[in-house]
């Protein structure tokens, strides 16, 4: 009579140098065989202390700083904080200027978007296809941020009070050829996928997020409503005239890996129909107002949010009157939404722990800052 195989808990580590944590990200995981019985995430290889070097700095300079923050989607981390010391500064964005910047934080979205759904095809072992089909779309974007701000990554595009140049003549053109063409091209990247069986077993109930651990956590974005919660920012609490555009919030029902794989598919077709919309009532005037190269602000504090690609992007920020932030603080979603690792991964297989972890889209960037 054979007695049963008895094994012991057994920790690995994934990471901080790993090709799943999407960054210098490092994930504790105890397993006991091969399912997961506890995981602990290992943060602050990336820490720059950059909310303590922006008290230094002048309101304008610090702009470059939310760039490297979320380095996938530089154009919302601009308007977040620019909207932050607007507020706080009682200053006005022209109408032509807060349509330019839902221009470009829909094309940022659609960028972030495109790598996040190419890098997580790859956690989840398809073949290369699917991303560097993404890569090849996201560099479409990229050279449109680079025909108006003159970078692709770091942008440094969003001014307080506007945006840094308008416009140039042959932006509008080359954004609707994009746009005729990306409908396409999201429709065969989904039918590729949502068919394919592979796919399918290792997304389909992996990663659960139930909709009260979603909302008692704090999850925003695709986090959030890929647990079917219809919350967004942008119909929430409208900004930049968000509330003129016609577009859907996209959830999930399941809350399983595959819905947030699908909610960010549609959030592309959404995208892209606020921009149409937003280049069809593109208004004449100013791309920006005229601010004092060394504003001071009034006392006082001002919290303003946006709704990045990961979900609520807020910036607080705080002035004692001085050319330079009293206090600077940022809510990065990635950290808010890598608070429920522990509960995706726990129960399944280490395998199943690189796809939850995939799901979640982080950039480390803003979760160490």
């Amino acid at each position: 009579m054979t007695s049963p195989i008895k094994s012991e808990p057994f920790v690995i580590n994934i990471g901080p140098q790993h090709p799943s944590t999407h960054g210098v990200f490092r994930m504790k995981v105890t397993v006991d065989g091969e399912q997961v019985v506890d995981a602990e995430m290992v943060i602050g290889y990336l820490h720059r202390s950059m909310e303590k070097l922006a008290e230094e700095r002048t309101y304008t300079q610090n702009i470059p700083f939310t760039d490297r923050t979320d380095y996938l989607s530089s154009m919302s981390n601009n308007l977040g904080y620019c909207l932050a010391v607007e507020k706080l500064a009682g200053i006005d964005v022209p109408e032509r200027g807060q349509a330019i910047r839902v221009i470009m934080a829909e094309l940022q979205r659609i960028a972030s978007h495109f790598m996040a759904l190419g890098a997580f095809t790859n956690d989840t072992g398809a073949w290369q296809t699917p991303v560097m089909w993404c890569l090849r779309e996201r560099e479409k974007v990229l050279d449109l941020f680079e025909m108006t701000s003159g970078a692709r990554l770091t942008c440094n595009y969003m001014r307080i009070g506007g945006v840094a140049f308008d416009i140039p003549k042959d932006f509008e053109p080359a954004t609707r050829k994009l746009i005729k063409t990306l409908p396409g091209f999201i429709d065969e990247l989904e039918g590729l996928l949502s068919g394919n069986e592979i796919f399918l077993a290792r997304t389909k109930n992996v990663a659960v997020i139930p909709p009260d651990l979603a909302v008692n956590a704090s999850l925003a974005g695709p986090m959030l409503r890929g647990s079917g919660i219809a919350w967004d920012l942008r119909k929430a609490d409208p900004y930049c005239g968000y509330e003129k555009y016609d577009f859907a919030i996209p959830i999930g029902y399941q809350g399983d890996s595959y819905d947030r794989f699908i909610v960010r598919v549609e959030e592309l077709r959404q995208s892209v129909k606020i921009i149409e919309q937003a280049l069809d009532g593109l208004p004449g005037g100013p791309h920006s107002t005229q601010v004092p190269l060394a504003l001071r602000p009034p006392k006082g504090e001002a919290y303003a949010r946006v709704e990045g690609p990961r979900g609520e992007l807020g910036y607080y920020v705080v002035s004692d009157e001085g050319p330079s932030p009293y206090r600077f603080h940022i809510r990065p979603p990635s950290l808010i939404n890598l608070s429920v690792l522990k509960e995706m991964t726990v129960g399944g297989s280490v395998a199943d722990a690189i796809v939850a972890l995939g799901s979640v889209d982080i950039v480390v960037g803003e979760i160490d800052r």
